[in-house]
């Protein structure tokens, strides 16, 4: 039986998205610019995509841009607040995506903008005294946090959040790539100027995503060319990528509640498992908190420097990780900026509604005999 475990890296993709798609790449083929038949038909598949993804975010149409992905829409919202907004201080958090990281490194040189990050505790709970504190003492501030961690599964509180920002006439931007498609958004009502998405996470194609801009945000181009997207984003739309990810959406937001309790009943199991079986197991950051932390991820410390557990599992058929797939096997920043033991091991389960309690059953085990195999 093989396992896979590793749905915070990608996650597999819904028959009924295939299905979807599948015209849009064999038959329904025009370019969506022309102006012929073929490409006035693919031109609407996009423009209904969006607006069937604008409809469940209570967005409107014209605040969707879509990307290549959550990184590509990260990007484009820190460029256009810092060249557009005229931001010159930045509030982030030490656990964001390095598509927010690396791109504020950029913005430094190339801006000189100032950065702070938010203090937090041991487990990675956010200061908001001290973000209050940040926002009263400076002008012109952009917020970037992140909705859910894709390495600890920590949630932060975007709405309290939002709001502080709000109040001090600041901008907020989130990465909500781990979290749409499994959580509801209410943007119409959510202070936030920038949001990023990602289809590849809630059962979509990979290779598309789509930055929410909220109305009367200025953005600015990263790819220049034929002026797609209304001129922000140029080239060829991916048209079956965008079908799939409003489909996906569609989905995921139809079967959320029903896929939500039956991930939490398997990460609950896999948590009570470990415990059972590895009385030495640890959790970083929230991630065993129902209140505090994705349903869809799990963070597990086991105090073994034995950096061949994941491969091993592999070997047995079982997929997971130890952190973000964007790391390239690199030291976590984020368990780094937690204080987590550099000697400990660290395995990320993340968890789909196609995984079985079976699964679940099978996966602890093994690792709880490779555990103890590694400790004699």
């Amino acid at each position: 039986m093989n396992i896979y475990l590793d749905n915070a890296a990608t996650t597999p993709l819904d028959p009924a998205v295939f299905a979807a798609i599948t015209p849009y790449l064999l038959n329904h083929y025009g370019n969506p610019s022309a102006l012929h038949t073929y490409g006035r038909q693919t031109r609407q598949a996009v423009e209904d995509s969006r607006a069937t993804i604008a409809g469940l975010l209570n967005a409107l149409p014209e605040e969707i841009i879509f990307t290549s992905g959550g990184t590509e829409a990260d990007n484009m919202a820190m460029v256009s607040a810092v060249v557009n907004a005229k931001i010159d201080h930045v509030i982030t958090t030490p656990f964001e995506h390095p598509a927010v990281l690396q791109t504020l490194r950029s913005l430094i040189k190339s801006h000189r903008i100032a950065v702070s990050y938010l203090r937090h505790d041991h487990l990675g709970n956010l200061d908001l005294d001290h973000l209050h504190y940040l926002l009263r003492t400076n002008t012109r501030n952009l917020v970037s946090v992140m909705h859910g961690n894709n390495e600890t599964g920590n949630l932060h509180d975007i709405e309290k959040v939002s709001a502080f920002t709000a109040y001090f006439g600041g901008l907020f931007h989130t990465d909500a790539v781990q979290t749409m498609g499994h959580y509801f958004y209410d943007l119409a009502n959510l202070p936030v100027q920038f949001l990023a998405a990602s289809a590849h996470k809630f059962h979509g194609p990979k290779g598309i995503g789509f930055l929410y801009a909220r109305k009367g945000t200025h953005l600015s181009r990263l790819i220049h060319g034929g002026g797609q997207e209304k001129g922000l984003r140029s080239g060829t739309e991916n048209v079956a990528g965008i079908v799939g990810l409003a489909k996906a959406l569609e989905i995921a937001y139809e079967s959320l509640e029903r896929d939500r309790k039956h991930i939490q009943s398997l990460k609950d199991r896999l948590i009570s498992r470990l415990k059972e079986t590895l009385p030495e197991v640890r959790f970083n950051g929230n991630s065993t908190n129902a209140e505090k932390s994705l349903y869809t991820v799990l963070s597990v410390n086991l105090p073994y420097g034995r950096s061949d557990l994941i491969q091993l599992l592999d070997e047995q058929g079982i997929a997971v990780s130890g952190g973000s797939a964007c790391s390239g096997g690199s030291a976590s920043h984020v368990l780094t900026a937690l204080g987590v033991d550099a000697e400990s091991t660290t395995i990320r389960f993340s968890f789909s509604k196609y995984n079985t309690p079976a699964e679940i059953d099978r996966a602890a085990e093994t690792l709880a005999a490779l555990c103890h195999l590694a400790a004699a």
